[in-house]
């Protein structure tokens, strides 16, 4: 793990430890805490050879304080203050914390009134209805943290696409740079952008295949080498994670490729209908049948183009592979989409400064834009009625549109006034309409009441004439949260009458809307953003993992409104505002 993960577990488990002492003093200093671990777990300098306090103040949201204690650890490898906080708990009960429906309330309860610590002890006090004699232990609540248990350990062993995607990404080009490296892909659940990732699977072609897996498997972060074979290699990294090589002939490689990718479930079905063809394919290629039904001439092989042609279909790209209806598309010529490509977003309608949770300026958040090429940026901060995160009063926002003003005339992108809107309990919304259609672009999301149904409160919100997006629709939190009970094509129907954008956020943990409910959503005529829910300058660049789960859910950028051009995004806009309001004042 790099120093900058270390540090932003640290200080989250710091967060979570005063949490678990429930002291009301304490509320800043674990606001403040989330808010560098978020910071140094997307932070793209090594803080490792940083070890001037000076420069540790450069990082957004480090004052005296934080600075102090990140010198510290990384001189002496400790941290004083989170040391002892350790000490006044049980070492296990933050592994407790991390279970998806149990709060530091209830671990804390759990823990003084039953001495729970492990969760084994978890697991046993849960089944024999000890639990359910606690104050906010009710049925259902056993049966969430159940529940939650089952998740927590399924991500143990997987890991959030976005967190696996810097890791894939160095490897590949630690590979390339390989004398003996003629060509490497991802393949796998990665190949695929699947939410989460399991071992990260490489193929190459090389001309010393020996001396590229002997490279491979002495990489400078390799903890343990697995194998190193003449073709083969596999290791464990630093931070755990497994990553297998593989070097096939360059006759092999598009089916090899296609082979290795998967889904399971796409390639058995795409071999039974190489059965019905007289054909059958595996990791070496295409081959004909014999009447005896022995493996014959091969007749593809060298490209996934190749194999895929073989049976008289489409390519069908990675992220379609999912056994869902893209061979029967894929066999009728030219019904596979021209899938939504990264570069084709234009702009990002939901991010956060620090004029509520964020933990850079607007100034920053802007420049970082403009050196990503971003053509527009909503500055989407929250409303008052979230207060965890510093939700913004209305008596606030005049000098944050000044500062917009200011900072506008300092960079390209486009600033949008936005905000992210707290949708209350009975479908309400967390400004008054006269404050509302002061916004250029207004993001609706829920932000509690995670347990109920929220089908029509969210439909209520989709007929303020003001909301332009809904956001994070169905509220999960992968690995920590389930998504909350809706109906979905009511919603979906909704959104197409009321023409209110569904939001793809592009966050590693939402992925939300999920694939499945993309495409149902596109069938029923909605129409898309895609944003990044930036709270950092660090995860601007999240609309390529947008992009590709709208790939997955069969997207072209016709379907998402933010590939748009700025003009002619204002324009869409405007007319979205003109057409809602005209509609709801009828």
């Amino acid at each position: 793990m790099s120093k900058n993960k270390e540090l932003a577990q640290v200080f989250d488990h710091m967060a979570d430890l005063y949490l678990l002492g429930g002291k009301q003093e304490d509320r800043y200093r674990i606001s403040s805490y989330r808010k560098i671990a978020q910071t140094l777990k997307y932070y793209q300098k090594d803080l490792s050879k940083s070890l001037s306090e000076k420069e540790l103040k450069e990082i957004p949201g480090v004052g005296d304080a934080i600075s102090s204690k990140i010198h510290e650890y990384l001189s002496t490898g400790k941290m004083k203050t989170y040391e002892e906080l350790k000490k006044q708990f049980p070492k296990t009960l933050l592994e407790l914390m991390d279970i998806p429906s149990l709060g530091p309330k209830k671990v804390h309860m759990l823990w003084k009134e039953l001495g729970v610590t492990t969760k084994a002890k978890l697991k046993k006090v849960l089944n024999d209805g000890s639990a359910e004699e606690l104050p906010g232990f009710g049925k259902k609540s056993v049966e969430n943290i159940l529940q939650g248990l089952e998740i927590a350990d399924t991500l143990k062993k997987r890991k959030l696409l976005g967190e696996m995607y810097p890791v894939a990404a160095a490897m590949q080009e630690f590979l390339k740079s390989s004398k003996h490296c003629k060509k490497v892909e991802p393949a796998g659940s990665f190949r695929r952008r699947e939410e989460t990732i399991g071992d990260l699977d490489f193929l190459a072609l090389s001309d010393d295949p020996v001396q590229l897996i002997h490279e491979f498997v002495h990489h400078p972060q390799t903890k343990k080498i697995l194998a190193e074979g003449d073709t083969k290699g596999s290791i464990i990294l630093e931070g755990d994670q497994q990553v297998d090589l593989r070097v096939v002939q360059p006759d092999e490689w598009g089916a090899a490729l296609q082979y290795f990718t998967g889904s399971k479930e796409h390639n058995v079905h795409l071999r039974t209908i190489a059965r019905t063809k007289g054909l059958t394919i595996n990791e070496y290629g295409v081959f004909k049948l014999n009447k005896d039904g022995v493996k014959g001439e091969k007749v593809a092989g060298e490209t996934e183009e190749d194999c895929y042609a073989a049976f008289g279909m489409q390519y069908v790209p990675p992220e379609m592979r999912t056994d869902s209806g893209e061979i029967e598309a894929a066999q009728k010529k030219k019904k596979l989409p021209e899938l939504i490509a990264p570069t084709d977003i234009k702009g990002d309608l939901h991010s956060h400064s620090t004029f509520s949770d964020g933990v850079n300026s607007i100034q920053q958040m802007a420049q970082k834009a403009d050196e990503l090429g971003v053509e527009y940026l909503a500055i989407t901060d929250h409303s008052p009625g979230l207060i965890v995160a510093n939700g913004l009063k209305v008596e606030d926002l005049p000098k944050k549109r000044k500062e917009m003003e200011k900072v506008q005339k300092t960079v390209q992108v486009e600033l949008l006034m936005g905000t992210e809107v707290d949708i209350l309990a009975d479908g309400s919304l967390d400004y008054p309409e006269e404050v509302l259609k002061e916004f250029q672009v207004v993001v609706a999301s829920v932000h509690a009441g995670f347990t109920k149904d929220n089908t029509q409160r969210i439909i209520k919100a989709m007929e303020n004439p003001y909301v332009n997006i809904i956001g994070h629709i169905s509220g999960r939190l992968i690995g920590s949260r389930e998504a909350y009970p809706i109906d979905y094509e009511a919603l979906f129907k909704a959104a197409s009458e009321t023409n209110t954008w569904i939001e793809i956020n592009s966050q590693p943990s939402r992925q939300d809307l999920s694939w499945d409910h993309i495409r149902q959503a596109k069938q029923m005529g909605v129409q898309f953003v895609i944003d990044t829910d930036s709270h950092s300058i660090e995860t601007l660049w999240y609309r390529e993992l947008g992009a590709f789960i709208a790939r997955r859910g069969w997207l072209t950028k016709e379907d998402v409104i933010n590939t748009l051009s700025k003009k002619d995004f204002l324009k869409a806009l405007e007319e979205q505002r003109k057409g809602k309001l005209k509609k709801y004042s009828s």
